[in-house]
């Protein structure tokens, strides 16, 4: 891709996320994540109407007059996007790529975040982490993150999660947003999983093309794994392979959503091309 065919597809991109942002995300979005949490303000006079649980015992006892703790919420939040590029998200059969949609619904995430005056960073991983961009405010830093996604090597590689996880864990202390990006073609820990998701407030959000799951009648056909570059022929003709075919990858689907549902992780499903707006308007408004 030639840098001025990235400069044009990263505007495209802004200017779609960004109507679809302002109209429908933001709000949704700032209402799910108005802070991290509560942090000491003050001690003050109880009041009427004050939660009893914030009553201050210790002030209360030596003044002989009950006195609460006011807390104020930490509003600053912390975005971090976890893309994978390994080879077989750079594949799509119909409008989009999975790297160009995975952009965009990063792009529409970071303005939202941009926003609400959020910090956006991003983790680039396969079988590695290959590249970080330290989380940072702004349309700039938000514009740079959609060029990074869509000009990354997608590496012939299987996609290593656990050390995409654990690489975030240890630089991240602080609780973050996390949207992991991913078709969830591999295999990973679901305890990792676990830990990330009690540390940090974490979606899963699994891109896939209609080829990753129904393989059309083409006939005796070779197929080759972008990733391992294994080769293995298929007929396609025959209606119980196409089944088992389907229900084999439907079956990982199961068992991915049913790993991030035990983990008490978001997860979503994601067709390229459909309208995410309406996927991710959801999962904020059940937050």
């Amino acid at each position: 891709m030639q840098i001025r065919d990235i400069i044009r597809k990263v505007k495209q991109i802004e200017i779609r996320t960004r109507k679809k942002s302002e109209a429908t995300l933001m709000g949704q979005y700032h209402s799910a994540f108005k802070g991290q949490g509560m942090t000491f303000s003050e001690v003050r006079p109880y009041q009427y109407g004050d939660e009893i649980r914030r009553i201050d015992w210790n002030k209360t006892a030596r003044f002989r007059e009950p006195f609460v703790k006011v807390m104020e919420e930490e509003r600053e939040l912390t975005m971090m996007l976890l893309v994978d590029i390994s080879a077989s998200m750079n594949y799509g059969t119909k409008t989009q790529l999975k790297k160009e949609f995975v952009a965009e619904i990063a792009a529409s995430l970071g303005f939202s975040a941009a926003g609400n005056n959020d910090k956006v960073g991003l983790i680039l991983f396969a079988d590695k982490v290959y590249k970080v961009i330290p989380p940072q405010k702004g349309r700039k830093h938000i514009l740079a993150i959609i060029s990074n996604i869509l000009t990354a090597d997608y590496v012939p590689a299987a996609s290593d999660l656990n050390s995409a996880l654990q690489y975030m864990l240890g630089i991240f202390k602080r609780k973050s947003l996390v949207f992991l990006f991913s078709d969830f073609n591999d295999g990973y820990d679901s305890r990792t999983l676990k830990i990330a998701a009690r540390k940090h407030q974490m979606l899963g959000i699994r891109v896939y093309d209609d080829k990753d799951i129904e393989i059309p009648d083409v006939g005796y056909a070779l197929f080759r794994d972008a990733e391992s570059g294994r080769q293995v022929w298929g007929n396609t003709s025959s209606k119980r392979w196409r089944y088992e075919f389907a229900e084999s990858q439907q079956q990982w689907q199961r068992q991915v959503q049913q790993d991030f549902i035990n983990a008490s992780a978001g997860f979503i499903n994601m067709n390229t091309g459909e309208d995410y707006s309406k996927h991710l308007y959801q999962y904020f408004r059940n937050k």
